[in-house]
């Protein structure tokens, strides 16, 4: 048997140890850029499965028609389907939230559902993604294991589009638990980070905490590019 595991993220820049322990006579093959997700290629592997956990790009067409492609998303769908999951969540409050297993289709985000698991998302979004590795990789497990037939999706469909680097702009937020949440959310390898700019510089932070009703973060102050 064999697997593909296709990731963007750091997080996934080896297979991680405890598939390949448990599955001592699987092949699992990794997948991290962009340019070898191919037909070519997975014709080549044959793959009963691929995985996709934090893949950050559309998957094409002819590659989810010809084999059996499982998306990691980490909202429950309907709800947030759609980019940016992490953020769109704890920007608009949310703190608690399910690790969904999906078939990929056509529609975003918009495929029937193998499983779900809960997943918190306090902290920092490096922490969060470290959290939800291990979820991922019991989810793998469990598909795996039973095979389980995908179920279509349940409930009003809320899409959320990917955010963009100027949002992370603070200067509108009105309270210091929204400026918490949005320097924690961003707080990770390849996110443009929360900042406030003046007339000639630009303040990025990273690592905060809230402490009686202030924060102390680390800053980089640079000078604002024209």
């Amino acid at each position: 048997m064999r697997c593909v595991i296709a990731s963007s993220n750091i997080l996934y820049n080896d297979i991680p140890d405890n598939l390949k322990e448990i599955y001592n006579d699987f092949e699992f093959i990794l997948i991290d850029k962009k340019e070898d997700l191919t037909f070519d290629n997975l014709e080549i592997i044959d793959p009963n499965y691929i995985f996709f956990p934090h893949w950050s790009y559309l998957i094409p067409e002819n590659i989810f028609m010809n084999f059996q492609c499982v998306i990691f998303h980490m909202t429950d769908v309907p709800f947030g389907r759609g980019g940016s999951p992490l953020q769109n969540l704890i920007a608009r409050g949310i703190y608690e939230t399910q690790i969904t297993a999906l078939k990929c289709e056509m529609g975003i985000d918009s495929g029937p559902v193998y499983m779900k698991m809960p997943l918190s998302l306090y902290g920092t979004a490096e922490e969060i993604f470290l959290r939800s590795k291990p979820i991922i990789e019991k989810m793998i497990i469990h598909i795996i294991d039973n095979k389980p037939f995908p179920s279509p999706q349940d409930g009003k469909s809320v899409f959320f589009p990917r955010r963009k680097p100027g949002e992370s702009n603070m200067e509108n937020l009105t309270e210091i638990e929204q400026v918490y949440d949005y320097i924690r959310m961003l707080d990770a390898e390849g996110y443009p980070k929360a900042f406030f700019e003046t007339k000639n510089m630009r303040l990025e932070f990273e690592r905060v905490s809230l402490k009686n009703g202030y924060l102390v973060a680390d800053v980089k102050i640079k000078k604002k590019e024209n």
